[in-house]
């Protein structure tokens, strides 16, 4: 009898152990921004460029940039073995880039391109999977998703996705539109770029996303005259102005028609939500 009470109170402790884990990501957020100084180190006199083409190709092939949704999907399931062989290949020229001896516009399209390309890859390591949270790399038990694992070494340093989204782009940066670039593979995400960042092209990329996900319901909508915007804008309120008021002052800097004008009359709180089903067709 004593070992039925053992089995079920083992039970509820993981129930409550698994609750804690989807509670920590959902109510608590990401982690904070949190500078690792051993990248802050740059060039502000070179002119080198680093070569993406191969991420640019894949992009190209598997990345459909008109879907209906108006949501980028990835056609994972028809990845070639050659494709994904390329894929694996520029993901290990990448790593190894002496990144720190280039100019801050190439390191920033640098980091986001190798985000990407590494969760694509973490994708296609376990596809078929419903959703990125699924998918459970080393260190901790009760893990959610792949984000802390250590996948990647660049300059002999062993770095996680979380590593480059959080100890990295978001602190030498200080941009909150880095939020649109960096991709978790999900419906709810801001698009994965159909086309690699480059030291040229990342502004521009960077504010058009911008306008592409504040203006699709999954970034911000009016239901009932009360704002719902993507949890991102929850998690990570710090780097929107630290408040919901901050959110909203951001949204209208991209914000067109008819959520444009219902913004400059809002003064209310925030409902959020996220959709984390795959971002496949």
């Amino acid at each position: 009898m004593r070992g039925g009470v053992w089995r079920v109170a083992l039970l509820a402790a993981g129930m409550m152990l698994g609750w804690f884990g989807l509670a920590n990501a959902e109510l608590f957020g990401p982690p904070k921004s949190n500078l690792w100084p051993r990248w802050e180190r740059h060039n502000p006199d070179d002119a080198r460029t680093i070569d993406h083409m191969a991420w640019e190709a894949f992009l190209a092939r598997y990345v459909d940039a008109n879907h209906p949704s108006g949501i980028n999907r990835v056609n994972y399931k028809a990845v070639s073995p050659e494709d994904r062989k390329s894929l694996e290949e520029y993901l290990i020229r990448l790593q190894a880039v002496p990144i720190s001896g280039y100019n801050r516009n190439e390191q920033r399209a640098y980091w986001i391109n190798l985000y990407n390309a590494e969760t694509v890859k973490i994708i296609l390591d376990s596809y078929p999977v419903a959703s990125i949270r699924k998918i459970k790399i080393p260190p901790g038990l009760f893990t959610i998703g792949p984000w802390d694992g250590k996948v990647m070494i660049v300059e002999g340093e062993r770095l996680s996705l979380n590593d480059i989204e959080h100890r990295i782009l978001r602190p030498i940066w200080k941009d909150p539109k880095i939020h649109y670039a960096v991709n978790c593979a999900s419906l709810g995400c801001p698009n994965l770029s159909a086309v690699a960042f480059t030291g040229q092209n990342t502004e521009n990329l960077l504010a058009q996303f911008a306008v592409d996900y504040i203006n699709h319901p999954r970034g911000a909508s009016f239901k009932r005259n009360k704002l719902k915007v993507s949890s991102i804008y929850v998690w990570f309120q710090d780097d929107f102005g630290g408040s919901s008021a901050g959110v909203i002052q951001h949204l209208r800097q991209y914000a067109k028609g008819d959520l444009a004008r219902q913004l400059l009359e809002y003064n209310g709180g925030l409902d959020d939500d996220y959709d984390w089903d795959l971002n496949q067709p």
